[in-house]
């Protein structure tokens, strides 16, 4: 019942205020009219996007004189108007920001009948929609339905801290066995990036910040996969400690992570791959790349690294190491120094590589981005090792860059040259999960290192992108998998971690409702929305598609389904472990 009221809501929110416009315009566009009051001059009009850095700017449309111009304009973020007049002398230069569905518009004309002055005026003729507000009211009823949902799970009968099963265990089986003891904080941080990703991967209703950043920067959706990428290191370090424990050998340990990443790989490959809607997957059309295939790597480097270091019971002996506090980094000084190899080839090939028609080191965009100067090399010596390596047709076709950089060349963010920074990205949840092993039960030393591993992490990021979004040596930036984009989102991971820690694990004074639950099947939960996410109850046919609360209620509505379903698994005590 509270899902219905909830969903009825935020449909209903798009009738309140005002009816969208008969335009035909899409989401998160305005309209904008242009009157050429000029006797003689023929105008054009162009533009720029603020979040398109050192891009060319585009025609918008063109204006005879003593005549009305119209067509739809970006509302997303600013935009910088340029007006031409005849040969392509500048009339004016306008900044603005358009609300989505408004109408405008710009008045052209000369200043006190001179016609060597001019005065470009913009009008407001409709009022746009305040689409941010009705998606702040309905993540309000959403945020009232999951505290009324961690009661109702509570009720139900939320699983006790002796209950958790370690749900990245190896196994092959889906598994009704045995529960081991687990902190609950790990699985609601999984839980907590998987949900997320859920949503955003289902539209996240549509809103600029819950899609990828084009280029350089940070939005929503570009924090949840380095996240699951962190804590699936942590658990490792965990797990592998766990079943040393219990008596596994090390061999028959390298055999179950071989087994679990060749799984992982094939899954992504065959079973969740966006090249479905090119037609029947073929080799031809193959994408090789994937999320599950880089976890798949990832998950298969830091898991033998970490298994030929790894001890049944973390040593906390202080006698033979120099410096006590960092007894969980220096027995450790190989998987450090093997890291900084790592590095140094990411950092070598990308910096150093030869690619043709580019500069080496380019990490930019390509398409108008740079003005215009490099349009094929869409990022640089990452985009040439995939090319070469798996070929044009076997990676990812639509790039974020696509629509604002209007680059023309296929790039996939789950690369080669990128995994070898989410291998970094997972060896720090990896030390994470150390400093929970070997200060178990010392609440303030793991709050404390966590705290100085962020502000270690935060400095690092500091420094290379030099506090800026594009300026930086090197930017954050998540297409590429730079070494600044792992430093900034494991900085973020650790105070997570630390705040999720704390409520959960050291005050109990929340569960981890609801969240916990798609943290234990985070495997399934993953596949299965990507499987499913044109069927209904997950998706169906609008009214109107143009409607941001509309998207936004759909795909509520299914992430809630994801997360009820790996509710109703867990009381089952069903696990598909991989």
């Amino acid at each position: 019942c509270d899902i219905i009221l909830w969903v009825d809501i935020c449909l209903l929110m798009s009738k309140f205020g005002h009816s969208r416009p008969a335009w035909d315009l899409k989401i998160d566009q305005a309209l904008l009219q242009v009157h050429n009051e000029l006797v003689n001059e023929n105008l054009t009009v162009y533009w720029l996007s603020d979040y398109c850095y050192q891009c060319l700017y585009q025609e918008l449309i063109s204006v005879p004189m003593n005549s009305i111009g119209t067509g739809p304009v970006d509302s997303q973020h600013a935009v910088t108007l340029i007006v031409n007049g005849s040969n392509s002398k500048q009339i004016c230069r306008i900044h603005y920001h358009f609300g989505e569905f408004g109408n405008y518009s710009l008045m052209v004309k000369n200043l006190h009948n001179n016609i060597l002055q001019f005065s470009c005026n913009i009008i407001i003729n409709q009022n746009p929609f305040n689409s941010n507000l009705r998606m702040l009211l309905c993540a309000s009823f959403q945020d009232t339905y999951d505290f009324s949902l961690h009661f109702f799970f509570k009720e139900l009968g939320s699983p006790s801290r002796a209950d958790s099963i370690g749900s990245d265990l190896p196994a092959s089986v889906w598994s009704s066995g045995p529960s081991l003891h687990r902190l609950r904080s790990l699985d609601t941080f999984r839980g907590l990036a998987l949900i997320i990703m859920v949503f955003v991967n289902y539209g996240g209703g549509k809103y600029w910040f819950f899609k990828h950043q084009s280029w350089n920067g940070l939005t929503v959706a570009d924090l949840v996969f380095p996240w699951f990428v962190f804590i699936m290191g942590t658990s490792i370090s965990l797990s592998l400690s766990s079943m040393l424990r219990r008596g596994c050998s090390k061999w028959k340990l390298l055999g179950k992570i071989l087994w679990r990443s060749l799984l992982l790989f094939l899954i992504g490959v065959i079973i969740v791959n966006p090249n479905y809607c090119l037609g029947p997957l073929s080799w031809e059309n193959l994408r090789i790349p994937g999320v599950l295939q880089r976890l798949s790597c990832t998950y298969f480097v830091v898991a033998v690294l970490e298994l030929l270091f790894a001890k049944p019971v973390p040593d906390n002996s202080t006698l033979e190491i120099p410096c006590p506090a960092l007894r969980d980094i220096l027995p450790y000084w190989p998987q450090w120094l093997f890291m900084m190899a790592l590095e140094t080839v990411w950092l070598c090939l990308t910096f150093l590589l030869n690619v043709p028609g580019c500069p080496n080191g380019y990490l930019g965009p390509g398409g108008i981005g740079d003005f215009g100067n490099y349009p094929n090399c869409t990022g640089g010596a990452a985009a040439y090792i995939d090319h070469v390596l798996l070929g044009e047709k076997h990676i990812y076709q639509h790039p974020s860059s696509n629509v604002l950089y209007q680059t023309t060349v296929a790039f996939d963010p789950e690369g080669i040259l990128g995994t070898i920074n989410s291998v970094i990205m997972a060896f720090l949840g990896l030390q994470a999960g150390k400093i929970l092993l070997f200060y178990k039960d010392q609440h303030r030393q793991i709050m404390l290192r966590f705290c100085i591993w962020s502000v270690v992490m935060g400095v690092i990021s500091a420094v290379l992108t030099e506090c800026s979004k594009d300026e930086g040596f090197i930017p954050v930036n998540k297409n590429l998998w730079s070494i600044s984009y792992v430093t900034t989102l494991s900085s973020f991971g650790f105070v997570l971690l630390l705040l999720i820690y704390y409520l959960v694990d050291v005050k109990k004074v929340w569960s981890g409702s609801p969240f916990f639950f798609p943290g234990m099947n985070s495997i399934l939960i993953y596949v299965g929305h990507e499987i499913f996410e044109n069927y209904f109850p997950f998706k169906w046919k609008m009214q109107d598609a143009q409607s941001h609360s509309e998207h936004l209620a759909q795909n509520l509505i299914a992430t809630s389904l994801w997360v009820f379903i790996s509710y109703v698994l867990y009381r089952k005590r069903i696990f598909w472990k991989i």
